[in-house]
């Protein structure tokens, strides 16, 4: 697989062989142009709008209503979608917090979207998708959030502006989330992403996650993935791979 992804850049590179890659890779010419074409093509992106459906319930009835409970209209809800891909995943992020703030004058929210791959995130900025894609989101939020095309031979719809402009993409790694300049987020979705790293760096980059979460922030991971060591972890599991950053209280509260 890795062979197959990297053959197209041997010929943009007009080499012979992957050893003659490597070495243009790590070279400082390499490293400046063309390590961020090598990753586009080696990493995975794939994700669906309402991917693992339970999670997005629990955002909306259990997460967004205790959040508003507790603040009302004083604070903004700050989520992050961590590993986000094209952007189907923050762009079902921006329906489920508008349709919440419909229900709730007076919510405001902020979403933050990351991946490692520029090319990816190019594709997530410009929001347009095949007509099969967005099947599962129902007929009256297709209504409200999606544009098609006037080009019915192209069968490609577009989220609309308003959904978009709610959303901030940015190129991260999260090999280095410790260093992140952002931080009190009160929930973080990274999912489907960990299974690609080995356990140290599992260990590593979910550490990171949830240094930067509120206290009693939420973190969702994927369905297929779990947190190893979690009672090494200021974590509580309050649903299948859903968890909330634990309280740390003093002797005075």
């Amino acid at each position: 697989m890795l062979q197959g992804r990297l053959r197209n850049r041997l010929k943009e590179r007009r080499l012979t062989s992957f050893a003659q890659y490597i070495d243009f890779l790590f070279s400082n010419e390499g490293q400046q142009i063309e390590l961020i074409h090598m990753i586009d093509v080696v990493t995975t992106n794939k994700t669906d709008f309402f991917r693992e459906p339970d999670h997005f319930d629990f955002l909306f009835n259990t997460v967004l209503s205790e959040f508003w409970q507790k603040t009302c209209s004083g604070y903004a809800f700050n989520i992050w979608s961590a590993g986000c891909s094209t952007g189907e995943e923050p762009y079902t992020m921006a329906i489920i917090l508008n349709e919440f703030k419909a229900l709730n004058p007076g919510f405001n929210f902020n979403i933050l979207a990351s991946d490692l791959s520029s090319r990816a995130l190019e594709h997530a900025r410009i929001a347009v998708y095949q007509e099969s894609k967005v099947d599962v989101i129902p007929l009256s939020l297709k209504k409200n959030y999606l544009l098609k095309s006037k080009d019915l031979e192209k069968k490609e719809v577009r989220i609309v502006a308003s959904l978009r402009n709610n959303v901030t993409f940015e190129r991260q790694n999260l090999m280095h989330v410790e260093s992140y300049n952002k931080a009190g987020f009160d929930a973080i979705f990274c999912r489907n992403t960990l299974i690609y790293f080995d356990r140290s760096t599992q260990i590593k980059v979910v550490r990171g996650l949830v240094n930067k979460l509120k206290s009693a922030g939420y973190l969702f991971i994927g369905h297929s993935e779990s947190l190893l060591n979690e009672s090494t972890l200021p974590l509580d599991r309050i649903a299948p791979t859903v968890y909330r950053k634990r309280v740390i209280r003093n002797n005075y509260d």
